[in-house]
């Protein structure tokens, strides 16, 4: 008989970082804020080392910059960490959206297609952190479907700042204007019907649009803090 092996259950500090994790792309954790391991300790009901743990993954993820005998952050993206995370998508999403149509095109078209139906109601609702939950399910599925795991695995590496950043700085925008949602509808569109070219196009505005939100709001930050020091 076949061997029974049961799945090894999640550690304390991997749970501990998913949570992080998400706290921080949902913005319960606003971009730059402190992260008190004492805080996370104490409301989880955990000893500090798991967090500390926990803390290291998230660093390896970009989420958090650990500042030695300073403390833990959420990370501050700067224009040239916004150019280049763009720039990185712009690479490999269509790729991915191209892989994915050949691999698996019906899982990844219905993928997609739950992605789409999450966002209207939010959009609806002007909830941005559902919206952008359902914005990282879309583009998540392009490689979760693409059949190389290579692939998969680069973007893993930046998707969760690109969630964090989606859900702080787009969303509210996103779930008030209805354009972020009209281009996901016709993006859906275009992979469906295997319109790469067209697909590329409006992904490299989808995303280029992103940048520039991004970008904006940077400056706005800087103005805020600017003021804070003349006062």
């Amino acid at each position: 008989m076949r061997s029974l092996k049961l799945d090894t259950p999640k550690s304390l500090s991997q749970r501990v970082m998913q949570r992080l994790r998400q706290a921080i792309i949902d913005g319960e954790f606003a971009l730059g804020a402190a992260i008190s391991e004492e805080m996370v300790a104490n409301s989880f009901g955990v000893s500090r080392t798991p967090v500390r743990e926990a803390m290291n993954q998230l660093q390896a993820q970009g989420l958090v910059v650990i500042r030695p005998q300073v403390g833990s952050f959420v990370f501050t993206p700067s224009a040239d960490d916004i150019n280049a995370l763009c720039t990185f998508r712009i690479a490999l999403e269509p790729k991915a959206a191209e892989l994915s149509y050949r691999h698996d095109r019906d899982g990844a078209v219905a993928a997609i297609s739950e992605a789409i139906a999450a966002m209207e109601p939010a959009v609806n609702a002007k909830d941005n952190i559902a919206y952008g939950r359902a914005d990282a399910a879309f583009h998540e599925a392009l490689f979760a479907h693409c059949g190389n795991r290579y692939l998969a695995e680069s973007y893993q590496l930046a998707s969760g700042r690109v969630a964090a950043l989606r859900t702080n700085l787009t969303s509210p925008i996103d779930v008030r204007t209805r354009t972020s949602f009209d281009e996901h509808r016709r993006l859906l569109e275009l992979f469906a019907r295997g319109e790469f070219a067209a697909f590329e196009e409006l992904m490299t505005t989808h995303i280029t649009n992103s940048g520039v939100v991004y970008a904006k709001a940077l400056k706005v930050e800087a103005l805020k803090v600017e003021a804070w020091g003349v006062e």
